[in-house]
This record gives structure tokens, C-alpha cells and sequence, in this order.
């Protein structure tokens, strides 16, 4: 009872690594197409609070 228990437990390791991989790439590649935008909009802003 209890070793069927822990097998049906046992979820899909493989699985969540892979989701974690690709949400980490997907991040990464996000942030690598707006860095230069988001740069220009930090910039502007530090410029308009330091006038």
C-alpha cells in the first residue's frame, strides 16, 4: 500500500526541468530583445528625477 502510494507520487522530474529550462531561455531571450529599450526608458526617467 504505501510503495503504490509513493510511486503514483512521484510526478514528472523530467518534465518540470524542462519547463524550467525553457522558461528560463525564454526569459533570458526576452530580456536580451528589450534590454536596449528598457535601458532608454531607466535612463529617462533617472534624467527627468535628477533635473
Amino acid at each position: 500500500m504505501l510503495k503504490q502510494l509513493h510511486t503514483e507520487e512521484r510526478g514528472d522530474v523530467p518534465g518540470w526541468v524542462m519547463i524550467c529550462l525553457m522558461s528560463a531561455v525564454l526569459v533570458a531571450g526576452l530580456l536580451a530583445i528589450a534590454q536596449p529599450a528598457l535601458q532608454s526608458l531607466f535612463n529617462d526617467a533617472i534624467d527627468q528625477v535628477s533635473q
